[in-house]
């Protein structure tokens, strides 16, 4: 057998369907087996960036390993930015690279590089297959590491001579780590007892909650102890319902509103979420003195990382939270519950007090122009149907997103954790391609859709039917917020260098088509959200472009 048949065979023996790819010489061979492969999909994309994110998006939404076939150094040079965003989602991605024949490596071609150790910073594992006989053990190895709890990328470099060479070859078999680790006894019991003396307690839910499907194990503690749920600081998922009585929205992600926040509490109990990874230093910290923590998670890494807790748990959500949810209840006093039936009430009443004012502010807004965000998401979230997923890479425009979009499901909402953006657009292309049979909304910001504009074609080629929608603010809106709050010389001249996307504006209806994506401009948000239904009422991918209104300095 080839290398290059030997490599397609193992993929499909790990459960892979699709290869996402961008192709150079050295992944000719590869390229040459696939002509006569009829199992597998090959999905191209026109620059690495976007390949690299399609598969994440893949990666999150099936649960399934990835794989992604780059080209050398430059290739995986330019899908670094958005390998890093994978790694920080905990994405199962096997990323592998034509590399050239080993004998020839000594001279130094043109786009060689060394690709284990550039890869390495950003997987779980990373080598270079260095004999036929080794390519099943080593791909197999990887794909277990993937797939493996906490689930990340892994890198193979796969040289031209290897793809080519012939020998017999034993493919073996995968091996799968089961992921339901559950919780260490005496933890579990420590965690209890002081779950169930907290007089103000809260939850924050992290992603390894939704990567776990524990969201109905989790709502079932939360209303037990009458406790609010917050999503983390940047989740990649659902993390909790948002219709749940409980969910409060995400917590603010600048230091002083975290502890703002954890000081109206006297115990957090964070399941599988960050405590923290912040984008701005603080004179303050996070968590106030005399508010304890217990953490659970799957990576004992994020266990007491930043800041000590008073029972660390390392566990999976959906085997661990039934066992501490059936210990709290022992434990809990009549007096006790009583509290905790007085919390329910008073939290869900202030819950839903707060969602009503967002949902009137978002509706005293929707009849201005330009159209402004909150009142966009608002109505969005009035027209997708039951069943849909949201894309989100909307940064400055997304205030509110998860309290007045529908997400309750752990496939209904994907958005950019790691922060590297260009994320959003070629991520909902592989959402859809892992869940055909709902309907996928990409909300993506003007600044990162011109990252990773080239998988609109992708979308149009395959006829992958994502609905995009373009939030074209005309600026890099975010650091605008942030120049300007620095109270500096920009703020006090108005002058905001390399931020404004204007003279020329990019036409984004206009570049779509040109890539043969149907696209249309929307001025108010009611032609927005007739555009949105009209999108998803088709099988093509449709892209429609808002234009926002530009302010970013407070009121």
């Amino acid at each position: 057998m080839s290398g290059k048949r030997a490599f397609l065979e193992l993929l499909k023996q790990e459960g892979v369907e699709i290869l996402f790819g961008n192709p150079g010489t050295t992944e000719l061979p590869l390229m040459d087996a696939l002509a006569v492969d009829n199992e597998l999909r090959y999905v191209l994309g026109l620059q690495e960036a976007a390949v690299m994110a399609m598969a994440d998006g893949y990666a999150q939404a099936s649960g399934k390993l990835a794989v992604v076939n780059l080209h050398v150094a430059p290739g995986l040079g330019n899908a670094m930015g958005m390998l890093y965003d994978a790694q920080k989602a905990g994405s199962p991605i096997l990323v592998t690279a034509g590399q050239h024949d080993q004998q020839f490596n000594a001279t130094e071609p043109i786009l060689w590089a060394d690709l284990p150790p550039i890869a390495r910073p950003f997987v779980k594992w990373s080598t270079e297959v260095r004999r036929l006989q080794d390519l099943p053990r080593l791909v197999h190895r990887a794909a277990k590491t993937a797939l493996a709890p906490p689930t990340g990328p892994v890198f193979l470099s796969l040289p031209g001579d290897i793809l080519q060479a012939e020998a017999e070859v034993d493919l073996l078999g995968p091996t799968r780590v089961a992921p339901r680790l559950r919780g260490d006894r005496a933890a579990v019991e420590a965690a209890a007892a002081l779950l169930a003396q907290a007089k103000r307690p809260m939850i924050i839910a992290g992603d390894a909650v939704a990567q776990s499907r524990a969201l109905a194990e989790l709502a079932e503690l939360a209303e037990l102890l009458g406790a609010p749920v917050y999503a983390e600081l940047v989740p990649s998922m659902a993390t909790f319902p948002a219709s749940h009585p409980l969910f409060r929205g995400t917590i603010g992600r600048v230091t002083p509103a975290i502890r703002e926040t954890f000081a109206q509490y006297d115990l957090v109990f964070s399941v599988g979420g960050d405590l923290f990874t912040l984008s701005l230093p603080s004179p303050v910290e996070p968590i106030p003195e005399g508010v304890q923590v217990i953490h659970l998670d799957i990576d004992p890494w994020e266990l007491g990382k930043n800041y000590p807790p008073a029972v660390a748990i390392l566990g999976d959500p959906k085997a661990t939270l039934p066992d501490l949810t059936a210990s709290v209840r022992e434990r809990m006093t009549a007096g006790a519950r009583a509290a905790a039936r007085e919390r329910l009430t008073t939290a869900t009443d202030a819950i839903r007090g707060e969602r009503e004012a967002l949902q009137a502010k978002a509706r005293a807004g929707a009849a201005a122009t330009p159209v402004q965000p909150l009142a966009l998401l608002q109505a969005i979230g009035e027209v997708l149907p039951k069943n849909a997923v949201v894309v989100d890479e909307t940064i400055s425009s997304g205030v509110g997103i998860r309290q007045l979009l529908r997400s309750d499901d752990p496939q209904s909402f994907f958005g950019l954790r790691g922060g590297g953006i260009g994320w959003g657009l070629p991520a909902a292309i592989g959402v859809k391609l892992a869940l055909p049979d709902r309907p996928v909304v990409a909300l993506i910001g003007d600044g990162s859709a011109m990252y990773t504009c080239q998988a609109l074609w992708t979308a149009a080629h395959d006829r992958i039917g994502v609905v995009f929608v373009i939030f074209n603010n005309r600026s890099y809106r975010i650091l605008k917020q942030r120049l300007h709050a620095q109270r500096g010389h920009a703020a006090q001249v108005d002058r905001y260098v390399g931020m404004e996307l204007v003279a020329p504006a990019i036409d984004f209806a206009a570049l779509a088509r040109s890539l043969g994506v149907a696209a249309e401009r929307a001025r108010t948000v009611h032609e927005a959200t007739d555009l949105i239904s009209q999108g998803l009422s088709g099988d093509t991918a449709m892209l429609i472009d808002v234009e926002l209104d530009r302010g970013f300095k407070p009121m």
